[in-house]
């Protein structure tokens, strides 16, 4: 679909003023149980997994030795086990980085990837529709989560704002999820393809680890401390470069939203991956992930910027024009 067409606007309208579901397919999904499961996972990210109760969930980064960033995961606590879940593709990555590390402890690691699709219902009315369809009533905190059952298969709500809205993940058994897609589209809520959710996530400053992050960067670099990193947690891997930065130094670039300007511009003209932003005449950013900004009706990126040139307002050059560092999400 051509992601400027009038059915892509209408779709990204649903995402930020109505409701609108989309299908996320298979993203990677690893269960932890044993009993040493949330010692053990607090002991390789960045956020407080022992301090987690059943229903409740955090954003973390993965770490290696070194304090970069080997993935950006959501964690979810529940009675039994916890689920990491993150973007497609990375379970044997992460089992493999995390059993390298398991000696007598009480942990299994197994990956749900394969048998679990995931579908992103995104709205001011996503949390009234999707209790409409489960039979619950969904009033959840970021990361929060709850499972309960949908004509007999069990069925996980999570909130997560992946598109800047109250957004959930409604995550089942890939054989039952085109039956939970039909029941939420009859409930009103607007199918939406990838386009209309990639432009609501760069609008919202969502980084996906393995293409606005990967594992040359340092976890400040992304810039989301406030959701993903604890700095009063015990010990864990990668922690010293990392509370070394926070009580002693800085990251030299951080990820910021970056404006086009749209004078004159065709709207399909957006900078692709890996182009170089300049300020005075020297290279201050790149770009990861850019998208035509609806809301701007401009061009509109994710860039990793020189802190110097990190705050909102201040001037950048594309080779075709000007660009300007703005806050995200978009208000």
């Amino acid at each position: 679909m051509d992601p400027l067409s009038a059915e892509t606007r209408n779709q990204y309208d649903a995402l930020r003023s109505a409701a609108g579901v989309a299908s996320c397919g298979r993203r990677t999904q690893i269960e932890m149980t044993g009993k040493d499961r949330a010692t053990f996972l607090h002991g390789f990210c960045t956020n407080d997994i022992k301090g987690l109760k059943p229903g409740q969930g955090c954003e973390a980064f993965l770490t290696n030795v070194q304090g970069k960033a080997t993935g950006l995961v959501n964690v979810y606590c529940e009675q039994d086990r916890l689920v990491v879940d993150t973007v497609a593709g990375q379970a044997e990555h992460i089992i493999q980085s995390l059993d390298r590390y398991l000696i007598r402890e009480d942990v299994q690691l197994i990956d749900r990837s394969e048998h679990w699709h995931e579908l992103l219902v995104s709205g001011p009315d996503a949390a009234r529709l999707i209790g409409e369809v489960v039979g619950v009533a969904i009033d959840l905190a970021p990361r929060h989560h709850l499972c309960c059952q949908w004509q007999g298969h069990a069925i996980a709500v999570r909130r997560v704002d992946y598109a800047g809205q109250p957004d959930y993940f409604l995550g089942l058994e890939t054989a039952h999820w085109p039956q939970c897609w039909d029941a939420i589209v009859q409930a009103k809520a607007i199918p939406c393809d990838a386009d209309a959710l990639e432009i609501a996530r760069i609008e919202a400053g969502t980084p996906l680890f393995g293409r606005d992050i990967s594992d040359e960067n340092l976890p400040q670099e992304v810039d989301r401390n406030a959701t993903a990193i604890s700095f009063t947690k015990g010990c864990y891997l990668g922690q010293e470069t990392i509370a070394r930065l926070d009580a002693l130094g800085h990251v030299n670039r951080l990820l910021r939203g970056v404006r086009f300007n749209g004078d004159h511009r065709d709207p399909n003209d957006v900078l692709p991956p890996d182009s170089e932003l300049t300020h005075d005449g020297k290279v201050v950013a790149r770009v990861t992930s850019a998208c035509w900004s609806f809301h701007l009706q401009a061009p509109l990126a994710l860039a990793y910027v020189r802190r110097e040139c990190a705050t909102p307002g201040t001037r950048l050059a594309a080779a075709d024009g000007d660009a300007e560092v703005v806050n995200l999400p978009l208000a």
